[in-house]
């Protein structure tokens, strides 16, 4: 029997992308998963988690991962799409591709977790698979686990790629971060908003006081 663990990296940063990753095994090898020391991503360093991503990969049936741009963010919050459906949408694709018998994912959907499986259901090509959402699915089952870590550490390496890109520190992505603040307001209107997310909040927030300022001029 295919179990497959789903799970996301990066939601949350107003910079750079989301990662939704997905890794099969067969279920004779969770026991391996366990031995090697998978677990959640956040219970690891990123020492650990980079030890062990080769170690996941060389265990799995199969393992997908999609990673979502910022311009792909904005333009579902244009459609009416949510983050959440979005990220359905995501898992529907990988369940597609690697035809497991039972998936396990991580909900982001509350209180209810079971209403993220629904999400997904809805645009899965076959919808016959056996599908449980939870929360902290990461934390309980080994095969989310392996996918949080898979997810979290090709999130990390798609960051440092910006930075070369860019040759600039923006902090860690997120708004709780005074580096990160300072990249987004300087830099939300120029050539490197391509790696901000404009549907988010804060950037939201900066057009409108923008707005509110050429109204006052004029």
């Amino acid at each position: 029997m295919k179990i497959l663990g789903i799970d996301e990296a990066r939601r949350g940063p107003v910079i750079g992308p989301m990662v939704i990753a997905g890794t099969m095994f067969d279920e004779s090898k969770l026991s391996e998963l366990k031995k090697i020391g998978v677990k959640d991503s956040k219970l690891l360093t990123p020492a650990q988690r980079e030890a062990m991503f080769d170690k996941i990969l060389k265990l799995a049936d199969g393992h997908k991962e999609i990673i979502v741009l910022p311009d792909e963010m904005d333009a579902r919050a244009s459609v009416g799409l949510n983050i959440n459906l979005l990220e359905a949408q995501k898992a529907a694709e990988i369940i597609d591709a690697l035809k497991p018998d039972i998936v396990f994912v991580d909900s982001p959907t509350s209180p209810k977790a079971e209403k993220f499986a629904d999400y997904i259901k809805a645009t899965l090509k076959n919808k016959d698979v056996d599908i449980h959402a939870e929360h902290k699915c990461d934390v309980n089952h080994p095969e989310c686990s392996a996918a949080s870590v898979i997810a979290k550490v090709t999130g990390d390496r798609e960051v440092e790629k910006i930075r070369k890109e860019i040759g600039l520190e923006f902090g860690s992505g997120y708004m709780s971060d005074e580096v990160t603040q300072k990249f987004v307001q300087e830099h939300w209107e120029n050539k490197l908003s391509k790696y901000i997310r404009h549907s988010w909040a804060p950037i939201k927030q900066l057009k409108s006081k923008k707005f509110q300022k050429f109204l006052e001029v004029d």
